[in-house]
């Protein structure tokens, strides 16, 4: 990313979307959804619980598995019948799980004259939803390829935006937006190892929300903030954050 010493850059605040702006996991969340739907069988259902178990302990594995079990489930449907799924997922499920405190964040970020930029590895789709719930600016999330008829293959389109990847997708889009050398990361938001890279490179601020116990130890290490958006809302149970 090319640097610029000008004082009005375009300030720009990342956000993670599972388990930082919305309480879960929203791939898990949409496996069971589809299954209690008839979109998905018993047995691929129990091959994405196994791939979150894997994700949640750290071992390592295929990032476009999970994404292609679920749309592989979808086969048949074209593209259009799919997001209509998708965005009845987000209405139904995943919709009274987006966190106060994260819309009020943003409205602050914005205040401070900052930009918000919704990052995930999610579908596009739903992460298109959340970013209208919550007043981001722009959002990123994982694409899936289309045939020539409009039906869904299945494979992930490009590269599932995990780890690493949320950071260069996130320059690639403040490039294409802004300009190169004319922003910065001010801020970022995340709640997992998977979003240390984003939390690295905010020159303001990095927030580890809710964190598990790991990453809280390591954002304590490395002078990051740690915060309870659900604690904000009177939600936490026990002072604990609600996964």
């Amino acid at each position: 990313m090319e640097t610029n010493d000008r004082s009005d850059l375009v300030r720009v605040a990342v956000l993670d979307f599972d388990g930082t702006v919305a309480r879960g996991q929203s791939g898990s969340l949409l496996s069971t959804y589809l299954w209690r739907h008839g979109f998905i069988s018993p047995r691929r259902t129990i091959a994405l619980a196994w791939w979150g178990i894997r994700y949640k302990l750290g071992l390592p594995q295929r990032q476009d598995e999970a994404r292609e079990l679920v749309f592989g489930a979808l086969a048949g449907h074209d593209a259009e019948e799919v997001d209509r799924i998708l965005s009845s997922f987000y209405a139904e499920v995943m919709s009274s799980r987006i966190r106060p405190a994260a819309i009020r964040e943003v409205a602050r970020l914005h205040e401070d004259g900052c930009k918000a930029l919704l990052v995930s590895a999610t579908f596009d789709v739903i992460a298109r939803e959340a970013a209208r719930t919550i007043g981001a600016d722009g959002y990123i999330a994982t694409e899936m390829e289309r045939d020539d008829r409009g039906y869904y293959t299945g494979r992930v389109h490009g590269t599932v935006v995990e780890g690493a990847e949320k950071v260069w997708s996130s320059v690639r889009w403040c490039d294409a937006h802004y300009g190169p050398g004319a922003w910065e990361f001010a801020y970022a938001y995340g709640d997992h190892r998977s979003d240390l890279g984003i939390l690295s490179v905010a020159h303001e601020g990095a927030f580890a929300v809710c964190p598990h116990r790991a990453m809280a130890s390591l954002s304590r290490a490395r002078g990051w903030q740690i915060v309870d958006w659900d604690e904000e809302d009177g939600v936490g149970e026990s002072g604990a954050c609600r996964r």
